[in-house]
């Protein structure tokens, strides 16, 4: 009698649970709605990566058993309502990972630096129009409470489709930057990335170009407003954000300033295959493995970097060079080959074909401007020491002499205090953005506005 009294429960409702990976845990959230037909339908948010509402194809619940397919990330969750109400179970995607659900909402990190109203300073929503692209971005600007004629800054996000907090893992590093800027008298300015959030146009064909034009038109609109100094109106960029301010700042000479956190200053392709060393070694990869596997991602790369092949042709050489390593096993499983043709999909896409194949080197040489590029030691996303180097030699190049680097010792990627620097540590720390970053921004850009 047990079971089908387990089975007649309605599992309507949150359900959450942690998916232990090798980079770290992963909070997985289901919401679970029964229909007036009783049948059911569910969404997934994965908030640690900032993915919420992702919707999925079929749920059905039989004998105790909870089956939900999720097609549009090639994953499905299988699992068991047992006697002390969790659900015991498995999410496959590419690979059988254990998952037990609890009925209730995730508990929510703690963001101590997250800035709470009421705010010393005026915020306001604005819309800035990109004529070139004809589309227009949703943003926030934040100004002193009193004065006029500030310095001003444009915040930057990095790859992938980001909000104007630059949201990450619960973290919002761009809402902390600002309220800190504009706390020391600096205006800023921070969008939604083009075809995120409230903002118009298309994501997934834009390439770093296009989010330099929406750069462009970010300055231009602080600029004409009265309330800012036309003149000292500069770019904060973080990681490929810094990467696209450098673009910006090439084409643009009236850019007064820019500040790279973390910003790649060498070809896609030699930032990636170091990205990809440091990440699979704080994974727990042997040192003695890396020459090992080297060459086949060089190769891999190397693919990437012929532009008189089309997309459609570079898909199915990428298929074919990844396929032949794999066991037949492998490329019978549904899921593997549908995260596979995901990850295919993902390397030919506009932007990371220009990512892989765009050398800074050209356009930091063209920048006249103050630079001042940070990198935090720990940093496994853009080794501090690679790009930080380039930076300073690239852009002194040209006679530009006011070019500061400086790395921070127990800083990760997104400039926390960390252990590690692994990625899961990222949302498992409390602090957002480091203090001493905070502060080495507004005193640089105090002094230049002086």
């Amino acid at each position: 009698m047990f079971p089908s009294l387990l089975s007649a429960q309605n599992i309507s409702g949150t359900w959450h649970g942690k998916l232990s990976l090798s980079a770290g845990a992963l909070t997985i959230v289901f919401h679970i709605n029964q229909t007036e037909k009783g049948e059911y339908t569910t969404t997934l948010d994965s908030p640690d990566q900032g993915a919420t509402n992702i919707k999925t194809q079929t749920t059905s619940f039989k004998d105790s058993v909870l089956t939900i397919q999720i097609p549009l990330i090639n994953a499905s969750y299988k699992g068991k309502l047992n006697s002390e109400h969790s659900i015991v179970g498995t999410f496959t995607q590419g690979m059988a990972l254990p998952l037990n659900l609890e009925k209730g909402e995730a508990n929510k990190p703690k963001r101590p630096q997250e800035p709470q109203p009421p705010f010393p300073y005026r915020s306001e929503e604005v819309s800035v129009k990109n004529a070139k692209d004809g589309i227009t971005l949703a943003g926030t600007l934040t100004l002193p409470e009193k004065g006029n004629k500030f310095p001003a800054v444009v915040l930057v996000t990095g790859s992938g489709a980001q909000n104007r907090d630059s949201e990450i893992m619960g973290h919002k590093p761009f809402l902390v930057i600002a309220d800190y800027l504009t706390r020391k008298g600096i205006a800023v300015l921070r969008c939604d990335d083009r075809g995120t959030a409230a903002s118009q146009g298309n994501h997934a064909t834009a390439t770093n170009e296009d989010f330099a034009n929406d750069t462009e038109a970010a300055l231009s609109y602080l600029r004409s407003r009265k309330d800012i100094d036309a003149k000292k109106v500069g770019i904060v960029g973080h990681s490929c954000g810094g990467t696209i301010a450098f673009i910006a700042a090439a084409k643009d000479p009236c850019v007064a300033f820019v500040i790279s956190l973390a910003g790649a200053a060498v070809r896609g392709d030699s930032l990636m295959l170091k990205q990809v060393e440091l990440i699979s070694k704080s994974q727990g990869m042997p040192d003695a493995m890396w020459p090992a596997m080297k060459p086949a991602i060089q190769h891999r790369y190397a693919l990437l970097q012929q532009t008189d092949k089309t997309p459609e042709e570079l898909q199915k050489e990428l298929y074919a060079d990844v396929t032949r390593t794999m066991s037949p096993e492998q490329l019978k499983d549904l899921n593997t080959a549908k995260q596979l043709s995901a990850q295919v999909n993902s390397m030919t896409s506009p932007w990371y074909l220009h990512f892989m194949r765009y050398d800074p080197t050209k356009d930091l040489k063209k920048i006249k401007c103050p630079v001042f590029a940070l990198n935090g030691e720990k940093d496994i996303q853009v080794d501090a020491a690679m790009n930080l180097t380039a930076i300073k030699q690239r852009v002194s190049e040209n006679g530009n002499k006011n070019v500061t680097v400086k790395a921070y010792p127990n800083l990760n990627h997104l400039f926390q205090t960390c252990e590690k620097g692994t990625l899961a540590e990222y949302g498992e720390l409390e602090e957002t953005f480091s203090p001493e970053v905070l502060k080495d921004m507004a005193e640089w850009i105090l002094k230049l506005s002086n």
